[in-house]
């Protein structure tokens, strides 16, 4: 009733009301009563030293983002509760057992019936089944929690598995619709790795498995994987941890090629460029204006620097193929990835995708802590308030 009277009493609010306002600049990445994260930024002075104080700051970062946004927010994402469940539970040694407000949120959306999903397509005729990449970050994290706090696959976990595999595409593969969201939404053979690591972490889901209709689902999955072509060269090195997952698929020829790959793409500082993977169109489907614009006027454009996602990763795809910590390439990694912690505890990287909120931040954090435990670096840096 308030907009009818507006709209007689004063006719141009109902002008100006067509013209959409330019969207004003956050206050903050996460924000929930008491609980205020700040808008990442490159100018954010770096850590005088990596320790357990700045560990100790990542984890309150990563568990103040998550909580906020189950709190805030009504969905299961790449870039916040995905990575948080996915990587996090993995690090209890070195850092003390996860949230289980976070848990608890990805259980509430877990269908309570299974049934069929059909296709569909977005404006531009792209085909794809709903919900696909919502279902397997879902998944995964359920997996991963089973995996290291219970030891054994829960209900709701193996429901949320065959949900999973109802939003599977005739393909075999799992179809990585909707705008780019550079590092997780994007190819189509990332988003189908992950539903493998989801199968392959859900303790006895797979070994037990006795569902014909989930076994061909299952067989059509790594049929797909194993034949499909890379997009780009990110499909390239992901294909390293694909054979940490499920080694049958991969040949040692093809291990070996994107291990060369992956090394040859180091820069002399230590670290990896994200945007040395892909060539901007081939990142997705589909890629919007506004994330070609923002990608092409980064300030480091014509030649990225270094970014503390993908020399996180990195550091993981060669530590799961079997690289020593000791490796040259990989200490020299490690050593750019300590120096570059933020006194925040969070580790910067421009989004690659909207130029406002900063989420890469967030996944960057989460995969550098993961880079860090996997070389040893978080067993002397442990905070005092875990166990030794």
């Amino acid at each position: 009733m308030k907009l009818v009277l507006c709209v007689l009493l004063v006719p141009s609010v109902l002008v100006a009301a067509t013209t959409p306002a330019p969207k004003p600049k956050p206050a903050f990445q996460y924000k929930s009563g008491d609980i205020k994260v700040s808008i990442p930024s490159a100018d954010e002075p770096r850590v005088i030293k990596f320790g357990p104080e700045s560990v100790k700051a990542a984890v309150k970062y990563l568990d103040d983002g998550s909580t906020c946004w189950v709190r805030e927010k009504s969905c299961v994402n790449c870039h916040t509760t995905g990575p948080y469940l996915s990587e996090r539970p993995a690090l209890i040694p070195q850092l003390g057992k996860p949230s289980e407000e976070i848990v608890a949120d990805f259980i509430e959306f877990v269908p309570k019936d299974i049934k069929e999903v059909k296709e569909t397509a977005t404006k531009s005729g792209y085909k794809h089944m709903p919900g696909a990449f919502s279902a397997v970050w879902r998944s995964l994290g359920l997996a991963e929690w089973d995996k290291h706090l219970t030891g054994k696959t829960s209900e709701h976990t193996e429901r949320s598995i065959r949900d999973m595999f109802e939003r599977q595409a005739a393909s075999g593969a799992f179809v990585s619709h909707g705008e780019v969201e550079i590092p997780h939404i994007t190819t189509d053979f990332e988003l189908s790795l992950q539903a493998v690591r989801t199968i392959t972490s859900a303790p006895g889901w797979l070994s037990g498995l006795k569902d014909e209709k989930l076994i061909a689902k299952v067989e059509k999955l790594k049929a797909w994987l194993r034949s499909a072509e890379p997009k780009n060269d990110w499909d390239r090195v992901l294909s390293l941890q694909l054979a940490f997952y499920m080694p049958e698929l991969v040949s040692a020829e093809k291990r070996d090629s994107a291990l060369k790959l992956l090394s040859s793409k180091q820069y002399a500082d230590g670290g990896w460029s994200t945007r040395d993977f892909s060539a901007l169109d081939d990142w997705h489907f589909e890629v919007s204006d506004t994330v070609k614009k923002l990608i092409t006027g980064l300030p480091d454009a014509a030649k990225p620097e270094s970014d503390a996602y993908m020399t996180a990763l990195a550091i993981v795809l060669m530590r799961q193929s079997g690289v020593p910590a000791k490796d040259e390439l990989l200490q020299k990694a490690v050593t750019w990835l300590k120096k570059e912690q933020r006194v925040s505890g969070r580790w910067w990287m421009h989004s690659l995708y909207r130029g406002n909120y900063h989420y890469s931040t967030y996944i960057a954090t989460c995969q550098a802590l993961k880079a860090l435990a996997l070389c040893g670096e978080l067993d002397a840096a442990k905070p005092s308030t875990v166990a030794r």
